[in-house]
Parts: C-alpha cells; structure tokens; sequence
C-alpha cells in the first residue's frame, strides 16, 4: 500500500475511526445516550440560523408585489 496517496491516509482513518468507535461505544453508551437530548435542543437554534430565508413571519407573494 502506498502511504504517500490521499486515499491511502483517508481508509486508514476511517479504519481507526471505526476500530475507536467500536472499542469506545460499550464503555460510553449511557453517557452518549445522556446527552442525545441536550444534542437536539442544542441542534434547534441552529437548524433555526441556517434554514435560510429568514422571512420573520412575512409570507411572500407569489408574484412578488407588496400591498
């Protein structure tokens, strides 16, 4: 295997990614599935932020012309 490819270095980590990940999850499960709630509220504001538009309560009309 060649180490100096880019592909090489990226199946490797990934490889190690999922050797820690294995390795870690029966340690670490309550402690993940503890905190998977407080990962929504935190995911809330940000799926507020980067939704887009940003209308604030304005419908647009379809045709674009304002009253």
């Amino acid at each position: 295997m060649n180490l100096s490819s880019k592909r090489a270095w990226v199946l490797a980590l990934v490889s190690a990614a999922l050797i820690a990940a294995f390795l870690f999850y029966p340690e670490h499960r309550a402690h993940l599935f503890g905190l998977l709630p407080y990962a929504f509220l935190f995911a809330c504001p940000l799926l507020h932020f980067f939704h887009g538009g940003h209308h604030h309560g304005r419908n647009p009309r379809p045709n674009g012309d304002r009253p």
